[in-house]
């Protein structure tokens, strides 16, 4: 039973590639799919030195990786990406789509420009990456992909109009994809974390911080490893009869 059960949650000889993974929780999700066996594709769009920093981490665990730059908001970008993935290694079993950009503040006041900056790298971001990943998963009939959205997708939160908007669209592009090819035996799920201990979160203030802390029953933000476990299951083959569907990581904030 044992064997039986590594053998399921065992990652080995997949190919995984986390989008924005250079720091918080999208290393996290690098480094734990490393842990499981993926051999795990770190890209980053600027931050070159955080990102090796990813690899490093996943190599002092044991894992294997390599870094891979481009822009998610650019189509050709990433087509070529990931065709290079898929020349290199044969194919590409696992894709995360976590690179996000949030850019607050009052929705009276907000640029176009800042509109869309936030839709074309957390909601294009996506559809780039997953467009171009889907081809060779439907060619092997096997993937998984899983889309980080967020707690505020659902809920909403004042000063979060163009976030909020990018990930409740993630939101409808999950199931309508989860239904357009699960008969592929592709498996696409989104994400939704609630507040969690990254740099996002650490400007908050320790006032605004305790305030947060109230509202969620189990009294405390959320690690990067929490988010993580859950999309290592996803992409496990445990997780092989559960597509179309929102995982809340968020403590309780929002039911």
């Amino acid at each position: 039973m044992e064997t039986e059960t590594l053998k399921q949650t065992s990652l080995a000889d997949r190919i995984a590639l986390v989008t924005g993974a250079s720091r918080g929780i999208g290393r996290a999700i690098a480094v734990k799919l490393a842990k499981q066996g993926a051999f795990t594709y770190i890209n980053y769009a600027k931050n070159e030195k955080a990102a090796r920093e990813t690899l490093e981490i996943i190599e002092e665990v044991g894992g294997k990786g390599a870094l891979l730059q481009f822009d998610v908001k650019n189509a050709d970008a990433a087509k070529d990406a990931i065709t290079d993935i898929v020349k290199e290694k044969g194919n590409l079993d696992i894709l995360v789509n976590n690179a996000g950009i949030t850019l607050d503040g009052i929705f009276a006041r907000t640029k176009e420009e800042s509109w869309d900056d936030v839709i074309d790298t957390n909601l294009k971001g996506v559809f780039n990456c997953s467009r171009s990943a889907i081809r060779y998963m439907m060619k092997k009939r096997w993937g998984r992909i899983i889309n980080m959205t967020s707690v505020v997708a659902e809920a909403g939160n004042a000063g979060q109009v163009c976030y909020s908007a990018s990930k409740a669209g993630i939101i409808g592009l999950t199931k309508s994809l989860a239904r357009e090819i699960g008969s592929r035996n592709i498996c696409i799920n989104a994400v939704a974390p609630g507040f969690i201990e990254t740099d996002m979160t650490a400007s908050i203030g320790e006032e605004n911080r305790e305030k947060l802390i109230d509202l969620i029953p189990l009294a405390r933000l959320g690690t990067p490893d929490d988010v993580a476990g859950v999309v290592a299951f996803l992409a496990s083959e445990k997780a092989g009869y559960i597509t179309g569907q929102v995982i809340h990581v968020n403590g309780g904030l929002y039911m």
